[in-house]
């Protein structure tokens, strides 16, 4: 059974890129392409987004404190 090769597009400068063990900076499609990436994160123009806690919820298991009553 053959087995076909993957191409994927570098996420950097979108050039293909085989997907094998020895494509040494998969999924980038080279050293540069890698660290222009590397950069970007060091720089914060990648973000996480993250979610705000709500103030009033303080033991940390999302679901605030209930009032009795």
């Amino acid at each position: 059974m053959a087995t076909q090769e993957r191409i994927v597009n570098c996420p950097q400068c979108g050039k293909a890129v085989v997907w094998t063990r020895e494509s040494r900076y998969r999924p980038f499609c080279s050293q540069r392409c890698k660290m222009i990436d590397l950069g970007a994160w060091a720089s914060e123009a990648y973000r996480v987004p993250a979610v705000d806690k709500d103030e009033d919820d303080e033991s940390g298991d999302g679901r605030g404190e209930r009032e009795s009553g």
